[in-house]
């Protein structure tokens, strides 16, 4: 039996464009719940959300035969972090700060089994080969695993056409809170140069035929990112929807 199919690689590569939300509760039940809303792909955040290997995989195991799709962001691109991560029986990965097409290269190595990278092969106890109910899983996971880079910093956009022609990489992500912070304006995305520089960037690595995403908390940035090529685009944050519900209702009654 063959690795299972990344579904959301397999639409990202017909084209279609995917609507995510971010998922930071790191908690499974709150997952659960996010789910029902059908977004196409969750991002299970272990960068800046309380997240570890067993809770980024009991997400993971909440999501199995659900639409949405878990995406996992590793705090950093780490070889051996990966490793447990796609054992764990995450396919789709998303790491933060690539700068260089030989950082991007390194990550497309960790990603996939020998010969074309240097993946362990000891899926035979682990969850990603259901337990080695998968019995080709090893020969086929190359083509199912999906890389998704995240580019925020003025030398990944000066190093971005590299990035793109990587072999292997999936999908491009523009941060835009850690890009208009490198630019020299924190807090504000919305700066002229930013939004100008995320533009371009998005039109180069749909041009070149790779998948562009972004995050968008706000309607129209979203609509905009949609028009400039952006593919799957987040378009909320859990905690912060919570958060924002929570003090209206408060004030909404407080006030009353």
């Amino acid at each position: 039996m063959a690795a299972p199919e990344n579904t959301f690689k397999t639409r990202l590569l017909a084209g279609q464009t995917l609507w995510g939300c971010w998922a930071g509760f790191a908690d499974s039940y709150a997952t659960e719940v996010l789910s029902t809303a059908e977004f196409d792909w969750l991002v299970l955040d272990g960068e800046h959300a309380p997240n570890d290997l067993r809770s980024l995989m009991g997400q993971l195991q909440v999501l199995q035969g659900k639409h949405s799709h878990g995406v996992v962001r590793l705090p950093v691109g780490n070889e051996w972090l990966i490793k447990q991560m796609l054992d764990a029986g995450a396919q789709t990965l998303l790491i933060p700060m690539v700068e260089t097409p030989e950082q991007a290269a390194e990550l497309v190595r960790a990603m996939r089994y020998p010969p074309e990278g240097i993946r362990g092969s000891g899926a035979a106890l682990a969850r990603a080969s259901m337990f080695s109910l998968h019995g080709d899983y090893i020969q086929t996971a190359n083509a199912q695993v999906c890389l998704l880079v995240q580019v925020e910093t003025r030398k990944g956009i000066e190093n971005l056409d590299a990035i793109i022609a990587t072999d292997g990489v999936d999908g491009v992500f523009i941060g835009p809170s850690d890009l208009a912070a490198d630019m020299g304006y924190p807090g504000n995305s919305n700066e002229a140069a930013v939004q100008a520089t995320i533009r371009e960037a998005l039109g180069r690595i749909a041009a070149a035929g790779k998948a562009p995403g972004i995050l968008a908390t706000e309607d129209a940035a979203a609509a905009r990112y949609r028009e400039w090529g952006a593919r799957f685009i987040a378009v909320g944050i859990d905690v912060v929807m919570l958060a924002q519900a929570a003090r209206a209702k408060a004030k909404q009654w407080k006030g009353a």
